[in-house]
């Protein structure tokens, strides 16, 4: 059996591609992960029933020898996974390490999604509006809006491509900007409280740390979203206590600035403007030191 695969706390992106390798291998199963991003969670909320995912909690335990992996290059623990399973990469995230007998598609474009696009295009695989607006959504967000620096033209023709296919704007538009949960608006306030800025070779670089408030279970990509738009940093790195582990997000808006880089370092992944990591059973003094020497 196939299972197509992503990363937790799950993005438009993330899930887009999904679609797309899903698409592409009508035989495989899309598994959702278990934590995904809530303006994903609303969207497909909305129009489940147009949509081919399996939901994590209705995952039954089968023997899994194939995974498609897409828009990540670590493969989590699935009920039924074998000890070798057959895995195949489908990622924009350049600079990992490959590993033996796995395959790749790595290539340096915006967002993942756009790599399916191009491959459902060639096939003449039609979208509904659902789905082509799902993948929008996908390169829209990864891209800024076709807006970031590692924005390619291919990004801006599957863009074309989608809206051809039916891709609406208008719920692309509300699903991109949700307003931050209360917890959410909370740890906003404690780490605009908390900002130390580095100049570094006249690179403005802010490091911003809080301790996350009691129950915290929100992403917090969406709020280093809004902390970037209020500080405008040539790099940002928030690091945030959640319980024994430290998270990091790290955003860049320059070339001389490598948040995919700085998070490997960390232990985690992600690309040149966009990047994420969790320490495990760190503490920020310790977490925040490691970052200024690095």
């Amino acid at each position: 059996m196939a299972l197509i695969l992503t990363h937790e706390k799950t993005d438009f992106d993330a899930v887009a591609s999904q679609l797309g390798a899903r698409k592409l291998y009508p035989s495989a199963t899309a598994l959702l992960p278990h934590h995904l991003n809530r303006n994903v969670v609303q969207f497909l909320n909305l129009y489940w029933d147009s949509l081919p995912f399996l939901r994590a909690e209705d995952w039954k335990r089968r023997k899994i020898d194939t995974v498609i992996l897409v828009d990540t290059q670590t493969l989590g623990n699935v009920r039924g996974l074998v000890a070798k399973p057959m895995v195949h990469v489908i990622d924009h995230h350049m600079g990992h390490q490959p590993k033996p007998g796995w395959t790749y598609e790595v290539e340096p474009v915006g967002a993942t999604s756009t790599m399916l696009v191009e491959r459902l295009q060639a096939r003449g695989i039609v979208l509904t509006p659902e789905e082509a607006t799902l993948m929008l959504l996908g390169i829209y967000e990864d891209t800024g809006g076709l807006t970031y620096d590692t924005t390619t033209t291919r990004d801006v023709r599957a863009a074309a491509v989608l809206l051809e296919h039916g891709a609406q704007l208008n719920v692309a538009r509300r699903f991109l900007n949700v307003p931050l949960t209360e917890r959410q608006r909370q740890l906003y306030d404690a780490l605009i409280r908390n900002v130390v800025w580095v100049d570094l070779e006249d690179l403005q670089i802010a490091l911003i740390s809080a301790v996350a408030p009691s129950g915290f279970d929100d992403e917090i990509s969406s709020v280093a979203h809004r902390l970037r738009e209020t500080l405008t940093p040539d790099g940002l790195f928030v690091m945030v206590q959640l319980g024994d582990g430290v998270q990091l997000v790290a955003r860049s808006s320059v070339d001389e600035i490598d948040a995919g880089m700085v998070a490997r370092h960390m232990g985690g992944g992600g690309h040149s403007r966009a990047a994420a990591a969790m320490i495990v059973g760190g503490r920020l003094p310790s977490v925040i030191d490691e970052l200024r020497r690095f």
